[in-house]
């Protein structure tokens, strides 16, 4: 393999990573733009490194035809171990937060630009260039298609404040009524200090009150403000607080 070759391949591998993890990096995702392209070119060795051992292989069998059956290599097993190897990479993207799995575009993104990278170290450029485009595509294109046109449900988690438990009747009618289905619902009690002291028969009584909260967690249709079921949902008798999370 020509020196100019290497620094092309490798080049090229710093622009596709880079196009990628830029817009990754203007989303604010966990990998970004260095991340992709320190993904996109070590693939990228990796493939080239598949590719010295293949001639050099060939060379030794030209000096030792003898070899012939003792002499062996396997041009995929590198560039598949880049392959399974990013998976743990891209793993580490994926968070839940709030009820929410994030990250698994990134996860993909930086799976698929390993495999851009093993194109472009073997010397595809043609497809590498049209893969990459693909990708670009997909990531800021698509996701104003898909929001325009798929009607998904907005997962959103909120903590209400009550008093009287029988407000969660009413909230389910609520919830019934717009087409809201819960995930999850979390309780947890919480026993506050003294609020207030009421003078009644000139005698001071002291009133204690425990705040009992509960989490919800909900999928909305897009078409639903957020708001709009907060604010129904705090008017419910026995809610005191609520707020999103």
């Amino acid at each position: 393999m020509l020196y100019y070759e290497i620094i092309i391949r490798l080049l090229l591998a710093i622009f596709i990573g880079g196009l990628v993890g830029y817009e990754r990096e203007y989303k604010h995702r966990p990998a970004g733009f260095r991340t992709h392209i320190l993904v996109c070119v070590g693939a990228t060795v990796v493939s080239m490194i598949q590719i010295y051992d293949l001639q050099r292989v060939m060379t030794l069998l030209e000096q030792n035809p003898s070899l012939v059956g003792s002499l062996k290599t396997d041009i995929g097993r590198l560039g598949a171990q880049v392959i399974t190897g990013v998976g743990f990479l891209g793993a580490g993207t994926i968070i839940r937060d709030k009820g929410a799995v994030k990250g698994l575009t990134t996860a993909a993104s930086l799976w698929v630009v390993a495999c851009i990278g093993l194109a472009v170290g073997m010397g595809y450029y043609f497809l590498s260039i049209v893969s990459t485009l693909t990708v670009f595509i997909a990531l800021v294109s698509l996701k104003k298609i898909e929001i325009r046109l798929i009607d998904k449900s907005k997962l959103v988690k909120f903590e209400i404040e009550y008093y009287d438990k029988n407000f969660i009747r009413d909230a389910e009618i609520i919830f019934d009524e717009n087409g809201i289905k819960i995930k999850n619902i979390e309780f947890d009690i919480e026993e506050n200090e003294e609020v207030e002291k009421i003078e009644k028969s000139s005698k001071k009584e002291k009133v204690l009150q425990n705040d009992k909260i509960v989490f919800y967690t909900i999928l909305i249709p897009r078409h639903i403000q957020t708001s709009y079921i907060l604010s129904e949902v705090s008017k419910i008798k026995g809610v005191s607080k609520i707020e999103k999370i």
